[in-house]
């Protein structure tokens, strides 16, 4: 069972930063209880907080993950993973890299098919992928936009080390999805490795409009 300081660290994970009162709604606390408890996680270098001032009234804090905090949420075998990436880089160069990233692809989209044979829709295909891949450690959801469209999100990467040491990781992930979600138009909107809290991907219906032609 996770403890509130667990349940906090996920929740900044996986909603972004919050100020103590949206903390204090979601956990069914008082902002007092909040305000300590994150208190707390900020002395233990979990979380950090900028100060923010909305008009006339008292400034407030929105918490956020520090890099420690982040680490609660490790990358999957990370430094074995790097190692052999670079092995492999070393003795087949970036042809031989290219061909392995390139044979987990065909792998993992035999598996994501099997996953969405039966999605009919373009929801339906969202709702399985988004949780094949939370099933992997990506904490993956998705939602609609207000225009129609809708994103993608994963809100950790459980292999980001694997991608910084090798960008076709991240170039397969996106072509994996153009084929999961075809002939949905899909394009990555935010980058973890850009910067970004999370990835995110826009995607738009395809429809059969003069402009498609």
């Amino acid at each position: 069972m996770r403890t509130t300081s667990d349940q906090i660290l996920l929740l900044l994970k996986s909603k972004g930063p919050a100020q103590t009162k949206a903390i204090a709604e979601a956990m069914g606390v008082t902002r007092q209880a909040a305000r300590l408890q994150m208190e707390k996680l900020q002395s233990e270098g979990l979380v950090e907080h900028v100060v923010e001032r909305m008009g006339v009234g008292r400034p407030r804090r929105s918490w956020s993950l520090s890099a420690l905090g982040n680490e609660r949420f490790p990358n999957t075998h990370a430094q074995l993973t790097v190692e052999l990436l670079e092995a492999v880089r070393s003795e087949f160069g970036e042809a031989g890299l290219d061909r392995l990233v390139a044979r987990r692809e065909q792998a993992t989209e035999v598996g994501y098919r099997k996953a969405l044979a039966s999605a009919d829709t373009l929801e339906q295909r969202l709702e399985r992928l988004a949780g094949v891949r939370a099933a992997e450690g990506y904490m993956a959801e998705w939602s609609r936009t207000p225009d129609g469209a809708y994103l993608l999100i994963e809100n950790h990467c459980p292999i980001c080390a694997a991608a910084s040491a090798c960008q076709g990781f991240c170039r397969s992930e996106l072509a994996l999805f153009r084929a999961m979600l075809a002939p949905a138009r899909v394009e990555r909107a935010e980058h973890i490795l850009a910067g970004a809290r999370r990835c995110a991907y826009l995607v738009t219906p395809w429809t059969s409009s003069p402009s498609n032609t």
